[in-house]
């Protein structure tokens, strides 16, 4: 799908998780966490995460495939941080971020919505994101 420059493609995932959205912060954002849930595939991995989480402090983390036949540094810098609320940030490639945390109680909604790329299909982008989502899901419900 073709987009402009002054049109950018926004695109939604989200998942409702079955515990506080204290722990899910703390989940989302710990590297030590983040190295465990990051990845859209089995074949896929985040061997390390970096991330200083406050207005203009940056995030990076490593995805490589597990055969090590190619990898790529996710980054970029932090726009806004609401603590347990929102965190939004712009990626290396200019694209925009914005994932907020909704409390309810026991379990907490988080919603992303990203900047589509061009290299990729709209549907695989969602899915990418999705799964990465719902491996999120898996392991905060788990540990």
């Amino acid at each position: 799908m073709e987009t402009s420059n002054h049109q950018k493609t926004r695109v939604t995932v989200q998942a409702v998780i079955q515990a506080p959205v204290e722990k899910v912060w703390r989940y989302w954002s710990e590297p030590e966490h983040i190295t465990k849930w990051n990845q859209a595939s089995e074949t896929w991995h985040s061997p390390r995460s970096e991330n200083d989480l406050r207005v203009g402090g940056k995030f990076l983390t490593r995805m490589e495939a597990k055969d090590g036949s190619t990898g790529f540094d996710f980054g970029g810098v932090y726009d806004v941080v609401k603590q347990l609320e929102q965190i939004s940030y712009t990626l290396g490639d200019g694209r925009k971020v914005d994932i907020t945390f909704v409390n309810q109680g026991n379990e907490t909604k988080v919603v992303e919505i990203f900047d589509a790329e061009s290299t990729h299909s709209i549907e695989m982008q969602q899915a990418g994101w999705q799964a990465i989502m719902d491996n999120f899901k898996r392991y905060t419900e788990v540990f």
